[in-house]
């Protein structure tokens, strides 16, 4: 089963077409020419690289789509650098946060050929013990796009029939474009980890490291109702961005003392919440120092394995700190982030500072990872 190159004139064909055009025979591959995918591929550690690809093969319910977006994730960066391995092959096409034009829907009627689409790229069993209890994005059988199966960083990618009988593709919301909607994945994200800590209206919050996934938690608790943001970030752009996206003081903590600033706009108190957004196991502690009594601390950024992180547990203990760790997403979360990029109250599009070529994907992590862009998106 190949896949052919098709032109842009999708509203004009009818389904029957468009099989005939996408799929050949295998018996008749001698005497068609057969035409390659291009996708970046991680070859093994620090080893990436933009290459032809075998065609996906579609099994009976997959659905094939063309990449229209996919944005690069900090824990794409951490994968190249050998600083996260669970789940990961070689080789590889990693990308998980992206949208797609639906070239095959596999059967599944209620995807139209040329429809836009935005995937949930994490697939739950939905009957371990921890999906019963409704907590799928730690399902002890989970399959994640870009990790064990083949992600979005090439022309096309397959969408595994369980994906799409569970539930996994969405339509995209009618005035959401294909760039914004490629981040419903880290926000569905962040949406958990700030549920986790429980954000309400006039809170004090921290947040601690300003990257993408720092300025979507500073968005989401200013459109929460926080009466205060206050961002730590030692990148003067990003202490710049984050002024204009929302937080109300930004601080350089080379050059000043945070926990004073955080003591001194909170009247001696403490913040409600702080958010470590960055992977950088010391700032657990400092985080710990920032809140009040009873205060919440999310350790929400992965960090890489093995790492160890001194905590002040009598601060902990008597305070009555709540300190919780986040990781991944539902469904759930993932429908209810596009209903509120599509709503326009959280407007996201600024994040994508830069935009490559997929046939440029090794300048794009090279960018992504030097810290002067925001989000990076291959396009």
């Amino acid at each position: 089963m190949v896949i052919k190159r098709f032109k842009m004139q999708v509203v004009q064909r009818t389904i029957a077409q468009w099989s005939q055009q996408r799929l050949i025979n295998v018996s008749d591959q001698s005497d068609k020419r057969v035409e390659k995918v291009q996708a970046g591929i991680l070859q093994d550690v620090n080893a990436f690289k933009y290459t032809s690809v075998a065609d996906p093969v579609l099994h009976k319910g997959d659905m094939l789509l063309k990449v229209k977006a996919a944005t690069i994730c900090g824990t794409d960066i951490r994968i190249l650098r050998g600083k996260k391995t669970a789940g990961v092959r070689y080789p590889s096409i990693l990308g998980h946060e992206f949208t797609g034009e639906v070239v095959d829907n596999g059967g599944n009627t209620q995807f139209a050929i040329g429809q836009s689409v935005c995937v949930c790229p994490q697939f739950t069993c939905g009957h371990c013990d921890y999906c019963k209890r409704g907590m799928e994005n730690l399902c002890s059988s989970m399959i994640a796009m870009g990790y064990q199966i083949d992600g979005a960083f090439a022309e096309y990618v397959r969408i595994p029939a369980s994906g799409v009988a569970s539930g996994n593709v969405f339509v995209l919301p009618e005035g959401l474009d294909d760039q914004t909607a490629a981040l419903a994945e880290p926000l569905a994200c962040v949406m958990n980890g700030q549920q986790r800590v429980g954000i309400e209206p006039g809170d004090t919050v921290v947040v601690l490291g300003a990257g993408p996934i720092g300025m979507l938690h500073v968005k989401l608790a200013r459109l929460a109702g926080a009466g205060m943001v206050i961002v730590s970030q030692t990148s003067e752009a990003r202490r710049h961005m984050a002024a204009r996206e929302g937080a109300d003081l930004v601080v350089n903590p080379r050059t000043e003392n945070l926990r004073e600033v955080v003591l001194d706009a909170t009247g001696g108190i403490g913040a409600d919440v702080a958010i470590v957004a960055i992977g950088i196991p010391e700032l657990a502690n400092d985080a710990i120092g920032l809140v009040r009594k009873a205060g919440r601390v999310s350790l929400f950024s992965g960090f890489t394995k093995g790492v160890r992180a001194e905590l002040d547990v009598n601060a902990i203990h008597y305070d009555e700190i709540m300190v919780t760790g986040s990781f991944g997403l539902s469904r759930r979360l993932f429908g209810q982030s596009l209903k509120l990029m599509a709503s326009g109250r959280l407007k996201l599009d600024s994040l994508i500072t830069h935009r490559f070529a997929l046939h440029e994907i090794e300048k794009a992590f090279h960018e992504a990872e030097q810290g002067a862009a925001m989000k990076v998106a291959i396009v």
